[in-house]
């Protein structure tokens, strides 16, 4: 009898079968091994590493731990580096560990060194799985780690897996949806491009594919889009683009799972609870150990390309998406600002988007949408 594993074998793909099982636990809070060759790491994330865990990683590592930051946490603690470093971990302390990754104001305590083998991939499934990216790793001897207790992952699966998401994108449903002020509309559900989460296209009227389409690349923003959160224009550029391409020859809106810039909910909420205390958008992400942005888009540019879209009027103020769209290559006719409308809670926001990312923003435009006095 042939082996199961024969039999599907050409059906799956292992190494993103092991990528998102690696992607499971790490989410959960159990620690993954990372192997190229015949080098392996033990890695575990610092959220929810708690007493009992530290003792028995503590234990595995025999004074080889180590504290993984990316560069952007390690300006914050003090550290002019443009790149990730390591901490050393002779006992594996929750509480410096919280410290070093998460503390408002936390400073280095120990000399930061380069990173070691395995330890910027493990940096890279934190930011896939979405949380804080800093993590514990050590050492492994898979010799005396047993395979049925921690899942295994090559470094070259963690490495590829966003493009091997890119690549696998495909439609999974489609089905008409009338909207308030857009009637004809239909949504399109995509599978893949930032992991196996889902993204949706809304053409909305009937765009003449024959000519530039009207598109918008929306990143997903809960509190903006459903909740009306006054600290962002989102759910105003959202809600007017739609309305905008109803009213004219219709287009295409890409609703991309990419919460707080691709840092995920949690990570937006950290963060939101920092600005509450006086920090700009980004130096609050900054404090979380994440740079400017962390999205990518070349998987909107493959969602156009199978909707059959080569030409591309772009709404937008950001300028990483007008380049990410040519530099996959869609031909991009023109671009088109898309205002919300400035409020006291959101005006601070806006002007670090214009000033620290350059977005396209003018503020004489957003100050007649103003509402009066």
């Amino acid at each position: 009898m042939q082996h199961p594993r024969d039999i599907f074998r050409s059906r799956l793909d292992l190494a993103e079968i092991s990528v998102e099982r690696a992607l499971a636990e790490f989410r959960s809070g159990r620690p993954v091994v990372i192997m190229d060759g015949a080098q392996a790491t033990l890695m575990c994330g610092v959220e929810g590493l708690d007493g009992d865990l530290a003792r028995d990683l503590d234990n595995l590592a025999e004074g080889r731990a180590r504290l993984v930051l990316p560069a952007a946490r390690l300006r914050r603690l003090g550290i002019d580096r443009k790149q990730p470093g390591i901490v050393a971990l002779p006992v594996v302390d929750p509480q410096r560990i919280e410290t070093l990754a998460l503390r408002i104001d936390a400073r280095i305590d120990a000399p930061v060194s380069p990173l070691m083998s395995l330890d910027d991939v493990a940096l890279e499934l934190a930011r896939i799985a979405l949380t804080i990216p800093a993590v514990v790793t050590m050492p492994a001897d898979l010799s005396v780690l047993p395979e049925s207790l921690f899942v295994r992952v090559s470094a070259e699966a963690i490495t590829g897996y966003r493009q091997s998401q890119v690549k696998a994108m495909k439609i999974v449903g489609r089905a008409p949806v009338p909207l308030e002020g857009a009637p004809e509309t239909e949504f399109v559900v995509f599978r893949g491009g930032e992991g196996m989460r889902d993204q949706v296209a809304i053409i909305v009227g009937k765009p003449d594919f024959s000519k530039p389409i009207p598109v918008r690349m929306h990143s997903a923003c809960l509190t903006g889009d459903l909740f009306g959160s006054l600290k962002c224009d989102c759910g105003d550029q959202l809600r007017e683009t739609v309305e905008w391409m109803a009213g004219n020859s219709g287009g295409i809106l890409l609703y991309l799972d990419q919460e707080g810039r691709g840092n995920g909910i949690a990570n937006k909420m950290r963060a939101y609870k920092l600005q509450s205390q006086g920090w700009d958008t980004y130096d609050a992400d900054e404090v979380l150990g994440f740079d400017l942005d962390q999205r990518k888009f070349d998987f909107a540019a493959v969602m156009l390309t199978q909707l059959g879209v080569r030409r591309v009027s772009l709404m937008t103020n950001n300028p990483e998406k007008i380049g990410a769209l040519q530099n996959a290559g869609i031909e991009l006719v023109e671009s088109k600002r898309v205002l919300g409308r400035p409020n006291p809670n959101n005006v601070r926001y806006l002007a670090s988007k214009r000033d620290r990312a350059g977005h396209y923003i003018d503020f004489e435009a957003l100050a007649a949408r103003a509402p009066a006095e």
